[in-house]
């Protein structure tokens, strides 16, 4: 399309040759004529002027008067909304493929894509324009909204609720039992059998081979707009707020209270029973096992605040010397209180 017409679709002002055709996107680096990149960091102001991209979203603030820009307050959310222009997502065809095995008792909605070898259990109620990739399984009594999307091998177990607009990439597993088990004092461990169930929001997307886990009794919940990465593990009993964000490979402990519009790093860790208050960050390989206030910033294992846990990690350069610098002094002691005796 026209530059001018993605300008108009993005609400975005324009600066430059209005009628370059636009069609494709592309990072900076190794974007090509007739693709659009976007900038929104200083790191990257060396490939903004290298770029070979026709046209670049920009923040207000910055120029780049070697290439045609549009303008926006958040570059990164007009480029997603660009990619979503400029490449549409597929249209699945509605119908139920012939290998497929659903209930009778199941009611699935109008336009929904069942695909092939997919398992919908007993009393399922799924909403309209679901979409379900091959291998699909969902169990008896599980509530799902409107627009769902799962892709091949989701795991949907018995009685879970989830929301509209709930996208599971390949491999999620929704309601696996939770890690909960039993013993005497020498004895073999009994397993806790769940009651529980989970209860996913509106707009929630989990990323591939990520889990779920139902508690023993009452709910495990995600709430509206969360997102978690991929390999991530949320236990038993666990409440996450709205839009919050877990990165890949870090893991939630059974009952953790995390607030809304938080983040949990990379392969942080948080211990049962643990919370975070709303706006929190947990930085990467960090592990957390207290009660956070709102707004803090958490790193290191155990976590500390982020500003002593940096003064920290900058101060293990020097203890090498400090340790020769002690050990010397200890030494000049030593001879002192000798001298002293003599």
């Amino acid at each position: 399309m026209k530059l001018r017409e993605l300008a108009a679709s993005l609400h975005c002002p324009l600066e430059g040759d209005p009628d370059i055709d636009i069609t494709s996107v592309a990072g900076l680096d190794e974007a090509q004529p007739g693709q659009l990149a976007f900038f929104s960091h200083a790191r990257y102001r060396k490939a903004l002027r290298s770029t070979r991209a026709s046209a670049v979203i920009l923040p207000l603030g910055e120029d780049a008067p070697h290439i045609a820009r549009l303008r926006s307050a958040n570059p990164h959310q007009a480029f997603a909304r660009a990619v979503e222009i400029l490449l549409p997502a597929v249209k699945y065809e509605p119908g139920i493929h012939p290998s497929a095995v659903v209930s009778a008792s199941a009611e699935i909605g109008a336009d929904a894509h069942i695909g092939p070898y997919c398992f919908i259990g007993e009393n399922v109620r799924i909403g309209h324009n679901a979409v379900l990739h091959s291998f699909v399984c969902i169990y008896s009594g599980a509530n799902i909204g409107d627009d769902f999307f799962a892709h091949s091998h989701v795991t949907i177990r018995e009685q879970c609720t989830i929301g509209n607009r709930v996208l599971l990439q390949n491999g999620v597993v929704l309601g696996s039992d939770g890690f909960a088990f039993a013993r005497d004092a020498a004895g073999p461990y009994k397993k806790i059998s769940p009651s529980g169930t989970v209860v996913i929001g509106d707009d929630v997307e989990i990323q591939a081979q990520s889990t779920v886990d139902r508690p023993t009794t009452g709910k495990t919940v995600i709430e509206c707009g969360v997102k978690i990465d991929s390999l991530a593990q949320v236990g038993h009993s666990c409440h996450i707020g709205e839009n919050t964000v877990i990165c890949a490979q870090a893991g939630l402990a059974g009952s953790v209270t995390i607030g809304k519009n938080c983040i949990i790093a990379g392969q942080a860790g948080v211990a049962d029973h643990a919370t975070m208050g709303e706006g929190s960050i947990l930085s990467a390989h960090a592990g957390w096992h207290g009660d956070a206030p709102a707004n803090s910033f958490l790193s290191g294992s155990p976590a500390v605040d982020n500003r002593l846990w940096r003064q920290t990690v900058a101060s293990l350069n020097y203890l090498p010397d400090l340790l020769k610098k002690v050990r010397r002094l200890e030494a000049e002691i030593k001879e002192l209180r000798a001298a002293r005796k003599d």
